[in-house]
């Protein structure tokens, strides 16, 4: 029998520096981003000159380069002679208003940050901190729209000026959804004052040289050519410009050619690693949903697991559900978690957006079928999904089926 891990010490043919090929690696040059990188800048400026400058929302696909984009600037700010201060923060951890306080109180008070003060305690901090000096606080919110009572922190943040003397606050908000205002009260949308700037997806020769730039650094010598980097280009472009999944399926590929044991990736390598990366990409586009999104999803995978469809009279063998069945379902399972459902206004806007994202499919169904109504079909397996939402959304879920 082999030992477990005899393995475990092993060089790798393929790969010289896995951690260069990793979505998450910060390289020092950020091709085909120059722009927007100087936009970003250029709309940050009076907040570094000490000024209360307009709050910036920043918008574009999945691995459009946005985060990467605004943390080079953050990292730049760092080594300037400006009394302005910036907090970035991950509100994917940081998800609520207190959290995000908590996060600023932290990263520059950390000493009442570690007494448990409230929230009204944390905000006076904060404000009488930024008029010691007439700083300029700018507030990186990555990933603005999952955080739970984004209206309040909005409100917050924007209406501390007024209670500012001298200094003040600048929002830089990042966000996949270019419509996620939308949701934000009348209140919240009149004090943002704000910029954007939307970040295009990569076409296929931007995210060929990206991925050249990466492998030179991330594989051995000889182990890739460019015809192979050219088809993991072609590949993500067309279904998404989206770098990251480029990356995945790069990185992924030369996992296959190691497992091999030749040293070489192939097109056949890289074809067999784009099924595995897309479908890893989407369970993390689910955790990125706002939660009722999620509430949805989860009711459909809910309802494709215990059989509620409507099979095409066509013949077809593909399943969907009644669109009136998955919102009764979604109530149910909102209710017993003591979120109250949306509306049924809300909830056709949320089956658009998660059509749109290529999460479910739909059509109108013709008449006959309990009069005219939208049938609805999962786009990856239920039991995945259902599992993958208990895991993020749901620490306790009750068995509402």
């Amino acid at each position: 029998m082999k030992e477990p891990f005899s393995d475990l010490f092993k060089d790798s043919n393929v790969f010289a520096n896995r951690e260069v090929l990793s979505p998450h690696y910060m390289p020092d040059n950020l091709p085909f981003r120059d722009k927007q990188i100087e936009n970003i800048v250029k709309y940050m400026t009076p907040s570094l000159r000490g000024e209360r400058g307009r709050n910036l929302f920043v918008y574009g696909k999945t691995g459009t380069g946005k985060t990467s984009c605004v943390k080079h600037v953050v990292d730049k700010i760092k080594d300037l002679p400006t009394k302005a201060r910036v907090s970035y923060i991950n509100c994917r951890i940081y998800n609520s208003r207190y959290r995000v306080l908590y996060k600023i109180t932290s990263d520059y008070l950390p000493v009442y940050a570690k007494r448990g003060y409230g929230l009204v305690d944390i905000y006076e901090r904060i404000i009488n901190w930024i008029e010691e000096d007439s700083k300029v606080l700018i507030v990186v919110l990555d990933e603005i729209d999952v955080v739970k009572d984004l209206d309040d922190l909005i409100y917050t943040l924007t209406r501390a000026n007024s209670d500012i003397k001298s200094g003040g606050i600048m929002i830089v908000g990042v966000s996949n959804k270019i419509s996620f205002k939308e949701d934000l009260d009348p209140r919240s949308l009149s004090t943002l004052y704000e910029n954007e700037l939307v970040f295009p997806p990569y076409n296929s020769n931007e995210l060929a040289l990206i991925l050249k730039e990466r492998a030179e650094k991330g594989f051995k010598k000889g182990v890739i050519d460019q015809a192979v980097i050219n088809l993991a280009a072609a590949i993500s472009a067309k279904d998404s410009g989206d770098a990251r999944l480029a990356l995945k399926v790069l990185s992924k590929a030369g996992e296959l050619a190691d497992e091999r044991g030749d040293g070489v990736i192939t097109v056949n390598d890289v074809n067999k690693a784009t099924e595995a990366a897309e479908e890893e990409l989407v369970y993390e586009l689910v955790n990125t949903l706002p939660e009722h999104q999620r509430l949805i999803i989860y009711a459909i995978s809910l309802l494709s697991i215990q059989g509620s469809r409507y099979k095409r009279l066509s013949g077809d063998s593909e399943t969907y559900l009644f669109s009136g069945d998955i919102y009764n379902k979604y109530a149910s399972i909102a209710n017993s978690l003591n979120k109250g459902p949306k509306s049924s206004r809300w909830y056709r806007k949320y089956v658009f957006d998660l059509e749109m994202q290529g999460l479910i499919s739909a059509y109108e169904s013709g008449k006959g079928i309990r009069g005219h109504t939208k049938l609805i079909k999962l786009a990856y397996s239920p039991e995945r999904m259902k599992e993958t939402i208990e895991k993020t959304l749901m620490t306790e879920v009750e068995e509402v089926g």
